[in-house]
């Protein structure tokens, strides 16, 4: 499904879905914005390796939704696997938006794509986490 002529989404249960290499292709070019809807303990190890990502953790959504110039442009959001992330398009759908979609399977199918990452050696993993999202230990 096409959406506004350069936008490749799929609809599942009701929210448009980009795959994490369409958002690459279309944050890269400037057409979208990624909003990163995972808590702030769970960025600080690995990023999304792209330009036009903000942070905006689900958390605090509520509140700071209006920041969110999404009148302006297309806006992704996206997680750790895409569940938090939809509910965010849920959300931000039952207050009127129109541009804003949902990046299927999150930050683990962006990592598994191989798309590029930023990572902050600072807070590197330990334990037996297989994905590597959720950093557990600062400073070693």
């Amino acid at each position: 499904m096409k959406h506004s002529g350069e936008i490749e989404a799929f609809l599942s249960h009701g929210v448009l879905n980009l795959t994490p290499g369409e958002c690459y292709r279309l944050a890269e070019t400037g057409r979208i914005t990624i909003v990163d809807v995972r808590e702030v303990y769970l960025t600080n190890f690995r990023k999304f390796g792209t330009r036009g990502v903000i942070l905006l953790p689900f958390s605090r959504l509520v509140d700071e939704y209006k920041n969110i110039p999404v009148e302006d442009g297309f806006f992704v959001f996206a997680d750790s696997a895409g569940l938090k992330s939809r509910e965010a398009v849920l959300y931000l759908m039952g207050k009127g938006y129109k541009n804003v979609f949902n990046m299927a399977g999150g930050f683990v199918e962006w990592v598994r794509g191989g798309l590029p990452v930023e990572t902050d050696r600072q807070y590197r993993l330990s334990g037996s986490c297989m994905c590597q999202v959720k950093a557990r230990e600062k400073g070693k």
